[in-house]
């Protein structure tokens, strides 16, 4: 047993709550069990108890054993001085608080009734991917569906907080923050991190700077991600070569090393070649782009506003040197879907909380319109009863499942609770 099962006997109060004594034989009546902050300190704050005939308000404090209070050194702790009431699963000691007075004690045990107990057996027994796996087909989809909205707000307020993060270090410029998410999500896994710190290489200000230019773009980016740093008998190498020398002596910048992009295991579209020129030729097609992503209405409007290519010499090209047959790389749809889940609706969000301004209905309009990812992840909800038609639903499952499932947190999960109610 853990003690996020006490916990949530208590919160819901899942015991019988008619007949409640104290170690020391004194009745108990809850009026409140306090609010549930999960911060250091008492589990539950601010709950109000009536111990025989006196009422108390302050904290309850919940342990496995009466003794893991001396295990955790809360004696020592001056934020347990307000805790009126101790709940454990088992008593084997008294407690006392700094002045020696003796702290109640509520064994709970004793009021649990057996169905809970195995309800909750059932429901944390390890199964061959998550604990509730054969019970999720059972799952009422009303309880699904609001879970998945809060879930899916819960990712986008993780997914904000390295954008807050770099709106610190780029004075609040959010055109700078947009390029930088842009290039990290060009680099998908592979390339990502060094598409992110190629970006952050580069002061925003150059990339205004040179935007008129396709060629200085290409030639900041590609020089920069060290694919511009040896001789090669092609001419639009050399060309790109010497515009990234000029414009390093130009703007005085450092040469910066990163680890080698990859290339290997791409498909030949996912070139760092070829993402690092789609992303110059957007920013040469769209100088604003924040201006113009965060009016955007629709996916389609996305789509037209990243319906660009990478330019002409890759056309013919995925290596310098190396010719291929024609192909115009423009950004496909599937990418930009993936550009929008993780960059567009992100940034989006964030600005609006930034701004204090509530788009939550927009932005699931928007996600609502992109197709369902495809994953491992996906596919196992989808064989144990849980299917997935948009993006919202898939961003929704990969929250519940890296920060739940993977945590065991079943009992704050809303499909967790329901659970042990139903059964």
């Amino acid at each position: 047993m853990k003690e996020d099962f006490l916990h949530y006997l208590w919160r819901y109060k899942k015991f019988d709550t008619l007949n409640l004594k104290t170690s020391k034989n004194e009745d108990v009546t809850i009026s409140n069990v306090g609010q549930y902050l999960e911060l250091a300190g008492p589990d539950f704050f601010n709950a109000q108890i009536t111990i025989g005939d006196q009422k108390w308000a302050g904290n309850v404090e919940i342990h496995l054993k009466s003794s893991d209070w001396y295990v955790h050194h809360h004696e020592q702790d001056v934020a347990y001085e307000n805790v009126i009431l101790h709940v454990v699963w088992e008593h084997d000691t008294e407690i006392y608080r700094k002045n020696n007075v003796e702290i109640p004690v509520l064994e709970l045990k004793n009021y649990v009734h057996k169905t809970a107990l195995d309800n909750y057996t059932l429901l944390v027994t390890p199964k061959s991917w998550i604990f509730c796996e054969k019970q999720l087909s059972t799952i009422d989809d009303f309880v699904v569906k609001n879970w998945q909205e809060r879930l899916f707000f819960e990712r986008l307020e993780r997914k904000s907080k390295p954008i807050e993060e770099l709106l610190v270090q780029t004075n609040n410029d959010w055109e700078a923050v947009l390029f930088t998410l842009l290039a990290k999500n060009f680099g998908l896994n592979t390339n990502g991190d060094i598409f992110f710190k190629i970006a952050k290489s580069i002061p925003f200000s150059i990339i205004r700077k040179e935007s008129f230019e396709l060629e200085n773009l290409e030639a900041l980016l590609l020089g920069s991600a060290g694919l511009l740093n040896e001789e090669k008998e092609d001419n639009y190498y050399e060309n790109l070569k010497f515009r990234f020398d000029y414009l390093i002596h130009k703007y005085q910048l450092e040469k910066s090393v990163f680890e080698p992009v990859q290339f290997f295991k791409h498909r030949p579209d996912n070139f760092p070649t070829i993402r690092l020129s789609q992303l110059a030729s957007l920013y040469y097609v769209e100088q604003n782009l924040f201006s113009k992503v965060n009016t955007i209405n629709s996916i389609a409007s996305v789509y037209s506003l990243f319906k660009v290519g990478a330019s002409e010499y890759w056309q013919e090209h995925y290596q310098f040197d190396k010719l291929s047959p024609m192909k115009k790389k423009v950004l496909s749809k599937p990418f930009v879907d993936l550009i929008v889940i993780n960059t567009i609706i992100p940034i989006l969000f964030a600005f609006a909380k930034s701004q204090g301004k509530e788009i939550a209905e927009n932005l699931i309009e928007l996600i609502n319109e992109i197709a369902p990812e495809k994953n491992a992840i996906i596919e196992k909800f989808s064989a144990f009863g849980i299917k997935s038609t948009n993006a919202f639903e898939t961003q929704s499952l990969l929250q519940l499942k890296n920060e739940y499932c993977n945590k065991s947190k079943c009992l704050d999960c809303a499909i967790g609770i329901e659970l042990l109610k139903n059964n």
